[in-house]
């Protein structure tokens, strides 16, 4: 009886803008959907919100202020590949054009 091999490949995406990010995981998951054997699930993390405040008028009005804000929107994929084919899946990960601000790391 043969041993299923417990080594899963887990991908973090992290993007700015929400839409590149969620085309960025479809095109992940069509490309896994490929490879026989495999699986793959997309969970989304906790966006990140990093408000500043600025002064409008350093020397006058110390009331009057405005705020900025950017946002770190984060996917974790879970992909769960035979044991022939993740090497092939992490290849073909690495080769993929993702959409412009979507970035990746893999863990193994």
């Amino acid at each position: 009886m043969k041993k299923k091999s417990s080594a899963k490949l887990h991908l973090k995406l992290m993007s700015f803008n929400h839409e590149s990010l969620v085309s960025g995981c479809r095109q992940i998951v069509e490309l896994v959907e490929t490879v026989p054997f495999s699986s793959s699930s997309v969970v989304a993390l906790p966006t990140n919100k990093r408000i500043y405040c600025v002064l409008r008028s350093p020397h006058v009005d110390k009331d009057s202020r405005e705020h900025f804000e950017i946002r770190m929107h984060r996917r974790a994929l879970e992909i769960d590949p035979s044991f022939q084919g993740a090497k092939s899946v992490l290849d073909q990960i690495s080769d993929l054009d993702l959409p412009n601000g979507v970035f990746y790391r893999i863990y193994v």
